[in-house]
């Protein structure tokens, strides 16, 4: 059952960490007395959703690590706040991957969701022919490089996308940048099922590899980047040492290498690629094609994100960067996996 109270509580915590019984009490009359909200607290830690330091009227109640990531936030008020008025983590958290190493990222209930999609297209994939799956991949690489390329900007319609894609149809009126920015998704798309191996484990090299093959021809620098990057709607900022970079990149390598599950695997590629932000540009579009290659390489349906709404998708990654909260994105995961898993194959 949905605890009110405890919600109200975290939320506040959240904006409000190492806050006294009294403060949180006083914050949130509406929840119930004093001795309701220490009721609550007690719970919570005894839960390991909050965690206390000090003891009696030195006690100080921050959100668990773990119980951050994947607490509901209503992103509406969130977004309601200006940019300054935000409370966030404004740089990388060091922290990070550990507590991501763990925790498990999806429920049981949601995981029992999405392997009975598996097992679905699993069951769709035996009864196609080689043929008839390169076709289909087709079919959701024309939809993956659209979506992938508007999210980043890129002004070419569904319709022309295909044109260019299976005609070499450019559009008329369109840059030549977003042409190319098109078919480089297409040959990455080419290569993760000319290798569809490749990624069976995470490495530095390998993510290199895929960007290369994205900004092949486009004015972005190759490799990880040795210069500051900003991030658009937002104060995080993300790291700006190469080395640390680099390092960064090695662990989540790691940590996704580690992972039993596939789902955990294409998730956390998602979000850290872009969490890292290790190239100069293309970071995100990086992101979802690792992700599906990691997939694929595991006999997964990959995801085409055709369905998504680009502004729902940059909010959730926001998110993750300025509360390192996964909720708003996983709920994307999932339901662009269902619809992959309905819609093609």
């Amino acid at each position: 059952m949905k605890n009110a109270r405890l919600d109200s509580i975290l939320a506040y915590l959240r904006d409000n960490p190492q806050s006294s019984s009294k403060a949180i009490f006083d914050a949130l009359p509406d929840i119930g007395g004093y001795a309701t909200v220490k009721r609550e607290l007690a719970k919570a830690v005894a839960e390991g959703t909050i965690v206390v330091s000090g003891q009696r009227k030195a006690a100080r109640y921050s959100v668990a690590p773990g119980s951050s990531l994947l607490q509901l936030v209503d992103m509406e008020a969130y977004f309601s706040k200006e940019i300054d008025e935000r409370n966030i983590c404004e740089s990388y958290n060091f922290e990070l991957l550990d507590t991501l190493a763990t925790v498990s990222l999806f429920t049981l209930q949601e995981t029992a969701k999405l392997d009975a999609l598996q097992k679905t297209f699993a069951d769709h994939l035996s009864r196609l022919t080689t043929t008839e799956y390169r076709k289909e991949m087709e079919r959701l690489g024309v939809d993956l490089s659209w979506k992938s390329s508007q999210i980043e900007g890129n002004t070419y319609s569904l319709l022309e996308t295909e044109r260019l894609l299976l005609e070499k149809e450019t559009a008329a009126g369109k840059s030549k940048d977003e042409a190319v920015m098109l078919l480089n998704h297409k040959e990455a798309l080419d290569f993760i099922l000319d290798h569809p191996d490749y990624l069976s484990e995470l490495t530095v090299a390998k993510i290199e590899n895929i960007h290369s093959i994205l900004v092949e021809e486009l004015a972005v620098d190759r490799n990880i980047r040795v210069r500051r990057v900003g991030i658009t709607g937002t104060n995080y900022r993300p790291l700006d040492n190469e080395f640390q970079i680099r390092e960064a990149l090695e662990r989540t390598c790691a940590l996704v290498n580690g992972k039993e599950s596939v789902f955990e695997k294409a998730l956390l590629v998602l979000l850290l690629l872009s969490y890292i932000q290790p190239f100069a540009d293309g970071n995100k579009r990086t992101a979802r094609i690792v992700s599906n290659a990691l997939l694929v390489a595991n006999g997964y349906c990959p995801l085409s994100f055709r369905t998504v709404d680009s502004i729902d998708y940059k909010k959730a990654m926001l998110l993750f960067y300025e509360q390192n909260n996964v909720s708003a994105f996983k709920r994307i995961f999932v339901e662009q996996f269902e619809f992959a898993v309905e819609t093609y194959f």
